[in-house]
């Protein structure tokens, strides 16, 4: 070999990344079958065989190897919406839902080399079409290609476990920009928490971002408030405030272990009252309403001060009034948020793995894959007290 060609050699090299610990260099075995969870009608589960799935351009195959179950979810598969699958309600479409997975590469698509076969990923939701001016501002939970043609495979828009297969199943086909990698000792279970605590860094983002020194209410103790509460203290924010009512008193108490200054039992005394006096009477400069509750907004008008900003996380089961006088005579600001846009899931990933808080706290519950309908049971009936019920596949 000439010296010219072992230079070329060397600097290649040096120039190529050193593969994560763990990652395999041969392609990982994959079946052409699987098992997969399909909604029938409302509330139907059933397990069935169906094709792996086979990535295309700047896609991945996926295959899973935990998947947490969202209250989102119980919506989905109870009552169909938010989910919207080739035009119309979920049921009886062979169509496997849930959004909050993590796995391992199996299979990159045509063109993909940003991600190695074995390496650990957790997903994002949302793939907008790319093309819109939405999702070239990063805002791809906001596609205008969403409305008449949401889920549209030729507008490139995607949900994972909405308008698309999801996470319930053995493999699933994610787009190369909705992978996270996991970081290095994070356990499955704790990983399905990362596109979590994505929404709530996503809220963060939107209501401001600058929350250090500034005060923050977070209504609504479940997953995404707890990561809310969690994330607001570890950026710095000061008091962070989480209110709750009488059936939340454990995740009250998990909500001070995440970082929280103090917590407010709303049946047990008038949470507005609360928060102005540990605001000292001037409100928050930040309320994050998780609950979906029907006059949640109007308390968090009360709860924050002149010029503070509301964010909408949670979904509210029907439309509801809104003191807009209130807002508009206090110059109250109010955003709403739909998932973990702006590539916070990356954001989120980084705070876990420096352990700013302790994100693993909010897993409670674990049921083998064979088991989904009891893990869906689990959670909606709040059986045991869970905040995230995580099935391993």
């Amino acid at each position: 070999m000439s010296g010219g060609a072992k230079l070329a050699k060397a600097a290649g090299r040096r120039n190529s990344p050193a593969p994560s610990a763990g990652v395999r260099r041969k392609a990982l075995p994959v079946p052409l079958t699987m098992k997969a969870w399909v909604l029938g009608g409302p509330g139907e589960l059933e397990l069935v065989d169906k094709p792996v799935p086979a990535p295309g351009v700047a896609e991945v195959l996926v295959r899973v190897d935990a998947v947490a179950v969202c209250g989102t979810d119980l919506e989905v598969i109870g009552h169909g919406d938010p989910a919207l699958v080739r035009g119309g309600a979920p049921f009886n479409k062979n169509f496997t839902p849930g959004h909050e997975y993590m796995g391992t590469v199996a299979a990159p698509g045509p063109g993909v080399d940003e991600f190695a076969v074995g390496e650990r990923v957790a997903v994002e939701v949302h793939a907008g079409c790319g093309r819109c001016e939405r999702c070239r501002e990063g805002m791809y939970t906001a596609c205008l290609n969403y409305g008449m043609n949401y889920g549209d495979r030729d507008k490139g828009h995607r949900a994972n476990g909405f308008t698309t297969d999801g996470g319930f199943a053995q493999y699933a086909v994610n787009h190369v920009n909705t992978l996270v990698r996991v970081p290095g000792g994070m356990s499955d279970e704790e990983a399905t928490l990362i596109v979590t605590a994505g929404t709530a860094i996503y809220a963060l983002d939107v209501a401001g971002g600058l929350v250090a020194g500034q005060s923050v209410v977070v209504i609504g103790p479940g997953a995404i408030g707890l990561m809310a509460a969690a994330a607001a203290k570890a950026l710095g924010a000061g008091p962070v405030i989480l209110v709750g009512t009488g059936q939340d008193r454990n995740r009250l108490q998990t909500g001070l272990k995440l970082g929280a200054d103090a917590v407010v039992n709303a049946q047990e005394s008038d949470a507005v009252e609360d928060v102005l006096r540990l605001t000292r009477g001037r409100g928050a400069h930040y309320v994050f309403e998780c609950s979906g509750a029907r006059d949640a907004i109007n308390v968090a008008a009360r709860m924050v001060s002149r010029g503070g900003r509301i964010c909408a996380v949670a979904f509210a089961r029907e439309p509801v009034p809104v003191d807009v006088a209130r807002l508009v005579s206090n110059n109250i600001y109010l955003f709403g948020i739909r998932g973990e846009g702006r590539s916070a899931t990356r954001r989120a990933a980084a705070l876990m793995a420096q352990k700013r808080f302790p994100a693993k706290l909010l897993h409670t519950h674990t049921f083998p894959f064979a088991e989904v309908p009891a893990a869906i049971r689990c959670a909606a009936q709040r059986t045991g007290d869970p905040i995230k019920v995580v099935v391993k596949v």
